[in-house]
């Protein structure tokens, strides 16, 4: 059983404790994030959180699991990303 099979497998869920805590499951891949978005590919779409002061606090690849601390304003499914969204990443845009 490869990566992309067993993540597959699992459930996915949004968990938010007081706004300030985030665990993700079923994440197949962050595809970028920075301290206000976070863009992951899940097993049922891609998911955008956005909020202030965001931090990867623990990324289980194998499991699919993501666990983010900050303050959370937004998370939303975008059915389809874009290459010109994709290219607006973090890295992106500290070389305008």
């Amino acid at each position: 059983m490869d990566k992309d099979q067993a993540i597959s497998n699992y459930n996915h869920s949004i968990n938010i404790l007081e706004r300030k805590n985030i665990l993700v499951t079923g994440v197949k891949k962050i595809e970028s994030f920075d301290d206000e978005e976070f863009l992951m590919e899940t097993v049922m779409g891609f998911l955008v959180l956005k909020g202030e002061n965001l931090e990867l606090l623990k990324l289980d690849t194998l499991q699919g699991n993501v666990s983010i601390k900050g303050l959370l304003k937004s998370f939303a499914y975008v059915d389809e990303v874009s290459k010109k969204e994709k290219e607006n990443s973090f890295i992106s845009r500290l070389f305008k």
